[in-house]
C-alpha cells in the first residue's frame, strides 16, 4: 500500500492562516510585529532565501526590513548593528543571513541576538528551553520536521524514532523533542560506523543529513581546484540517497529534511548536463529514496513541498510569539 503523502505545504498554510489573528490583534495594539533581516555583502542563494522570506512575511502582514551591509564589514561592526537592533523598540525580530564573511564568527553572532527577538530560535537559551519542553521561539526546521509528525496523527510516545544527522539546528533539537513526547529516540550520523539497523528499527525515521549536496560541493570546488592547477581529477562522487528503500521499516512514518541541489545527470567529463540556454541542468532532492520508500513507508514527505514550507511557516511563528512577548 502506497504512503500517504505528508503537504508541508497544506500544513504550513494552516499555520501562517492561524498566525493572522494575531498578528491584527497586535497591530491593533501599536505592537505591530516587525521582522528585521542583516545580511553582509552579496550571496545569490541568500538573496534569493531574503525574498522568499519577504513575499512570506508580507503575505501575512508583517513588516520586513532587509538590513544589507558592505562585504568589508568586520565582526565588531556586526556585533555593533545587531546590539542596536536589540535596543530598536520598533524591531521585534532579528535574523542574521548566512553566510557570513572570513573572520566573522556565525555562532558568536547569533548568540548576541536577544533571545526575545531571536526569530530563528538559535540563541542558546532558546536552544536551552528545547530541553525543558518549550522551544518558543524554538528551531524552525526541527519545530517543523516534528510537527509533520504530529499533523499524520500517529502516536509518537512510545515509538522508536531515529534521527539521521546531528547538527545542533536540525539533528539534536529533534532528538530532544521526540524525547519530549515520550519516544525512544537513536541517533546516528556521519561517524556511525553502520546506521542500516538504526534506520530499520525506526518507526518514525527523520533523515537530516544533506550527503548528497556535501559530496557534489566538495566535488565540484576539487574539480574546478585540479582545472586550474592542472592537478589529477577527483574521482565522481556517489551522490545518490543516503537512505535506500529497502533500509526503511514497513510502515514507518518518513520525515526527509534534507534539501540536495545536485546535477540531473553528468557529462563524460564529470560536469552537470546544460539546459538549452546553457545553465547546469539541477534538481532538488532529499535523503531518502523517494519513489521507491513511499510504497514502503504509511507517512512520507516530499522534497520539495515537506518540510521546507514548514520551516518558513515555524519563522512567521517565531516572530509572531516574539512580537507577542514584546508586546506584554
Amino acid at each position: 500500500m502506497a504512503a500517504q503523502i505528508i503537504d508541508g505545504d497544506a500544513v504550513a498554510a494552516k499555520i501562517k492562516d492561524a498566525l493572522k489573528k494575531d498578528i491584527q490583534e497586535l497591530k491593533a495594539a501599536g505592537r505591530g510585529p516587525h521582522l528585521r533581516a542583516v545580511q553582509v555583502g552579496e550571496n545569490p542563494a541568500s538573496k534569493m532565501y531574503v525574498r522568499g522570506q519577504q513575499r512570506s512575511c508580507e503575505e501575512i502582514g508583517i513588516a520586513y526590513t532587509l538590513d544589507q551591509l558592505p562585504e568589508e564589514t568586520n565582526e565588531a561592526q556586526l556585533i555593533d548593528h545587531i546590539q542596536k537592533l536589540n535596543a530598536d523598540p520598533g524591531t521585534t525580530g532579528v535574523i542574521l543571513q548566512m553566510p557570513l564573511p572570513e573572520g566573522v564568527n556565525p555562532r558568536k553572532i547569533q548568540s548576541l541576538i536577544a533571545p526575545h527577538k531571536d526569530v530563528e530560535g538559535m540563541n542558546p537559551a532558546n536552544m536551552g528551553m528545547v530541553v525543558y519542553g518549550n522551544p518558543n521561539p524554538g528551531p524552525c526546521t526541527a519545530c517543523g520536521a516534528v510537527e509533520l509528525v504530529k499533523a499524520t496523527g500517529v502516536q509518537i510516545q512510545g515509538k522508536e524514532v531515529t534521527v539521521v544527522g546531528h547538527s545542533e539546528i536540525v539533528g539534536k533539537p529533534i532528538a530532544i523533542l521526540m524525547l519530549g513526547l515520550n519516544a525512544t529516540v537513536t541517533t546516528v550520523h556521519i561517524f556511525t560506523k553502520d546506521i542500516k539497523p538504526a534506520v530499520k528499527n525506526a518507526e518514525i525515521l527523520f533523515v537530516a543529513a544533506g550527503k548528497s549536496q556535501a559530496l557534489w560541493l566538495k566535488y565540484d570546488r576539487a574539480q574546478k581546484k585540479a582545472e586550474k592547477s592542472g592537478g589529477q581529477k577527483p574521482p565522481l562522487p556517489d551522490i545518490s540517497p543516503l537512505v535506500n528503500a529497502d533500509m526503511i521499516r514497513p510502515g514507518a512514518v518518513v520525515i526527509d529534511v534534507a534539501i540536495n541541489r545536485i546535477p540531473e545527470a553528468l557529462d563524460a567529463n564529470g560536469k552537470p548536463v546544460l539546459d538549452p540556454k546553457g545553465k547546469p541542468k539541477m534538481k532538488t532532492v532529499g535523503d531518502v529514496e523517494f519513489e521507491k520508500a513511499k510504497d514502503i513507508a504509511s507517512f512520507i514527505t516530499p522534497v520539495p513541498g515537506g518540510v521546507g514550507p514548514m520551516t518558513v511557516a515555524l519563522l512567521l511563528k517565531n516572530t509572531v510569539e516574539c512580537a507577542k512577548r514584546q508586546a506584554k
